[in-house]
């Protein structure tokens, strides 16, 4: 009986494997070979629906050739990238790559792609050739979709980028280096990347890490999972040869692209808050219990942009947002999420904890400034405080003052002086700065002023509500004793 359950089992193996397995294959070998099916069994089901992008961009005056790739350092941009011609050239040419995702002729790839381009050539793995329009772009997120009149196109299947676990297979379709339908195997080392403060937006949207190679020109093919699925389009590497490469998660890609296709564009929401984490967050949750907040999770809100949706409301500088429209909110990425894909004169309801109270607060939602408006409008959340413990020099507010600093006469007491290296400086304390309360106590002139400090225990620490340039924030000193 065990012999013929053996060879039951071989059998089996054997016409699993197709014609190449044989009698004398290991298991371990027999495996190798079911894993080298899937993968060029995902490239044959894939590559069809993957199409290089050709651009061609008429050169402007003082124009340089200017790379795609923001994030290489200069020395490592592949020139060949974008080509000219002649002793004085009149055009650029560009290659990327996109992935078919309607049989109607729409394309996913990225912005930087197509971005400045005059003539789109989109080509197909088996010589077709269209010419492509740009249908909508989103510089924020680097996506793009461009359209070509065709039909009966078989469309790449959309994955859900959420569920895709770390260390899986993936797949990288796309040109590099011009090398049209080249394919890397690699995984996903790592979810959840961000860049903020790099030049080219990203702040507000996080990246699948791979370690499957991308190199220019596969800048908006798919990564693919072991069952077809794009998961992410690739979008950018971290350095030539490291493999480190970064794309956009097929899910917000898939929101972007359905306002494109719908919209032209894709409008995000705002309320003009600045946060934190509560848990990286220790000196707040451990202040006296009449200050600290009621709760061990949540985003703390440090400050509100002037003007912003945030500071019209009854929100506070120092509130910790545990909810928004009733659902949990531990981190950063969750709250940014809530709000940016709100459509724009949303009401949305916060839940928040400030000190023991829970109050429900309404934010009317705006659209996200554009980057020049929103860097007029950003006021990083900044430190004071008025005593040698902390660094500070306060003065009564008047006139004079608020001329000499350029704000407005507001109720307080006015930052004058910041020592270097003190508690308020290492937080970011500026001369010009307006104390309005600490620890929730109004301060409005010096008297009130002293008496907060003498009311409280410095070594604690002592909540500041402070304005600068018409925005409010929340900061924590403390005297670490030097």
């Amino acid at each position: 009986m065990h012999r013929f359950k053996s060879a039951f089992y071989l059998a089996a193996a054997l016409m699993a494997g197709g014609a190449s397995v044989t009698a004398l294959d290991s298991p371990a070998l027999t495996l190798a070979r079911q894993l080298n099916d899937a993968f060029t069994e995902v490239v044959d089901k894939v590559s069809p629906a993957v199409v290089v992008i050709e651009v061609t961009e008429k050169v402007r005056d003082g124009e340089d050739e200017g790379s795609w790739w923001d994030l290489l350092p200069p020395d490592e941009r592949p020139r060949h990238r974008k080509h000219r011609h002649g002793s004085r050239p009149e055009t650029v040419h560009g290659e990327g790559s996109g992935v078919v995702v309607s049989e109607d002729g729409y394309i996913l790839t990225n912005d930087h792609v197509v971005e400045n381009a005059d003539k789109i050539v989109v080509r197909f793995m088996d010589g077709r050739a269209y010419d492509g329009e740009i249908k909508g772009t989103d510089p924020e997120s680097d996506i793009a979709v461009v359209k070509i009149k065709a039909r009966g196109l078989t469309p790449a299947r959309l994955g859900d980028s959420d569920s895709t676990r770390v260390g899986e297979f993936v797949l990288a379709i796309g040109a590099p280096f011009a090398l049209s339908y080249s394919v890397t195997v690699g995984h996903v080392s790592a979810k959840g990347r961000s860049f903020e403060g790099e030049t080219r937006g990203y702040a507000d949207q996080d990246f699948i890490q791979t370690d499957a190679s991308i190199n220019p020109g596969n800048s908006g093919g798919p990564l693919v999972n072991l069952y077809g699925e794009v998961i992410a389009v690739n979008t950018m590497i971290e350095g030539m040869n490291t493999g480190i490469g970064f794309a956009v998660p097929i899910n917000l890609a898939k929101r972007v692209k359905d306002h494109l296709i719908a919209e032209g564009k894709f409008t995000r929401s705002w309320i003009g808050i600045y946060i934190q984490e509560l848990r990286e967050y220790p000196e707040y949750k451990n202040l006296d219990k009449p200050l600290a907040p009621a709760t061990d999770d949540g985003v703390v809100v440090l400050g509100m942009a002037a003007n912003g949706p945030a500071s019209k409301s009854d929100l506070r500088a120092g509130d910790v947002i545990v909810s928004v429209e009733g659902k949990t909110v531990k981190t950063a990425r969750q709250l940014k999420d809530s709000i940016l894909l709100q459509p724009p004169g949303h009401d949305l309801m916060l839940n928040v904890v400030r000190g023991k109270d829970h109050l429900s607060v309404k934010v009317r939602t705006e659209a996200l400034p554009m980057n020049a408006e929103l860097a007029q409008a950003r006021h990083q959340p900044d430190a004071e405080s008025g005593s040698p413990a902390f660094g500070l020099t306060v003065q009564a507010m008047t006139k004079d003052l608020a001329e000499q600093y350029g704000v407005e006469p507001d109720s307080g007491v006015i930052v004058t002086a910041v020592e270097r290296d003190s508690p308020a400086d290492e937080n970011g304390v500026q001369p010009g700065d307006i104390i309005t309360q600490i620890n929730r106590q109004p301060v409005t002139n010096l008297k009130q002023f002293r008496q907060a400090l003498k009311a409280a225990d410095a070594r604690k620490g002592l909540m500041f509500n402070l304005t600068s340039n018409g925005s409010n924030r929340m900061v924590i000193l403390r005297d670490n004793g030097r």
